[in-house]
């Protein structure tokens, strides 16, 4: 495998760093504290292109490969995992589904929208009664001829306050099971669409989450996206993509909580030395680096799996698995590196150890993760043993 970067990737990886620093840096913990919206942040995300970043540029997106898009992800997120994850969702969720899956008029009238920014985009899968389990869609789309007629209510959805489209995972054949759930494109301002309350969250505070009620929505059949039936293989495939962007986000944690520690360490002096001299903080950042030098190895390789129309599933929630635990983890030796600083906002480090935590929870928790990893272990998709 090449491990050296392109210039291009190069390049994407210094705007996004200098943008992170530039510009999101100066009010992120003004933002977290009072979970406002990034309203100018992601209108400067969308000049730069970061929000439609592997688009075709046939419909306005950057037609960027996966590896240029996990390092854009990668250095916003040691700044603000907030407007990562908005950029997160647009890209790797909804501009993916649509490119990937919907039809040439669908692609013409909402892609173009999204990938340029003028437009944000929320995926809407988990339930009150259907997180993990999404097999179990409460939310129903009853086929009325020449539309479907929407009713129900999903959680946890990120971009749900300013998101112009929806894409909604509903149950239209409940017999059917899985083969019954649709994936519909829906508009926010369509009659019959609410949006509940922001979340006050631990995390990721400044992004909108937002429960959000469908209430008789009439979705015209060209909504539909992909075939009769077709809605939960779409949600896992694409889903199965989501998960590199949330990698590389937790990598971003790690690296931002980890270069924070570095410098602190070799400016904080304790009996007569910088802090980092002693070999107990010392060994902290071996490990942290270490680490994180791993977990960069996993994520990249699914987006170079990805990019090489190779099956990424797997290489995907491994990557997933290990470095959303590897930001969890290295973000409270951060703090714990910073002593009594590291509890306060003005260092940063707290507000990274608190935006860690997510990434072990959306879009597929730690423990489905496992699931999807052993599911391939056992069905010999991975690690195929060599005959000797």
């Amino acid at each position: 495998m090449e491990f050296t970067l392109s210039e291009e990737q190069l390049a994407v990886r210094e705007a996004a760093a200098d943008f992170a620093q530039r510009v999101l840096k100066p009010g992120v913990i003004e933002r977290d504290t009072h979970m406002t919206y990034p309203t100018e942040e992601v209108r400067q995300m969308a000049e730069l292109g970061f929000m439609g970043m592997m688009v075709s540029p046939e419909y306005g997106g950057g037609g960027m490969d996966s590896i240029s898009y996990v390092l854009a992800l990668e250095e916003l997120s040691k700044v603000d995992n907030s407007c990562s994850v908005i950029a997160s969702v647009n890209n790797s969720l909804v501009c993916y589904g649509i490119e990937h899956y919907g039809s040439e008029a669908q692609k013409e009238k909402y892609l173009r929208k999204l990938a340029t920014g003028e437009w944000v985009g929320a995926f809407c899968l988990s339930e009150p009664e259907a997180g993990s389990d999404a097999t179990h869609q409460r939310t129903t789309a009853v086929d009325m001829g020449d539309h479907y007629l929407l009713n129900g209510t999903k959680n946890w959805i990120t971009n749900g306050g300013t998101s112009r489209l929806h894409l909604v995972i509903a149950q239209s054949n409940p017999e059917a099971g899985h083969r019954g759930i649709n994936c519909l494109l829906v508009e926010t301002d369509w009659e019959g669409v609410q949006v509940g309350a922001k979340e006050d969250k631990l995390g990721i505070r400044s992004s909108d989450t937002h429960t959000i009620m469908y209430t008789d929505v009439k979705v015209p059949k060209e909504n539909r996206l992909g075939e009769e039936g077709s809605g939960f293989k779409f949600a896992m495939q694409t889903l199965a993509g989501g998960r590199i962007g949330i990698a590389a986000q937790a990598l971003g944690i790690a690296g931002g909580a980890y270069e924070l520690a570095v410098a602190y360490a070799k400016e904080r002096e304790a009996f007569g030395k910088p802090i980092a001299d002693h070999q107990a903080i010392a060994f902290k950042l071996a490990q942290m680096a270490t680490d994180i030098e791993a977990a960069k190895m996993l994520v990249y390789r699914a987006a170079w799996l990805k990019d090489m129309g190779m099956d990424y599933s797997q290489a995907g929630a491994m990557a997933k698995l290990f470095a959303s635990s590897v930001a969890m983890r290295h973000t409270v030796e951060a703090v714990q590196i910073h002593g009594g600083y590291g509890f306060v906002k003005e260092y940063h480090v707290e507000r990274l150890m608190r935006d860690a935590k997510i990434t072990q929870i959306y879009e597929g928790t730690s423990e489905v993760q496992q699931i999807v990893i052993s599911r391939g272990l056992l069905k010999g998709d991975l690690y195929v043993p060599v005959e000797r």
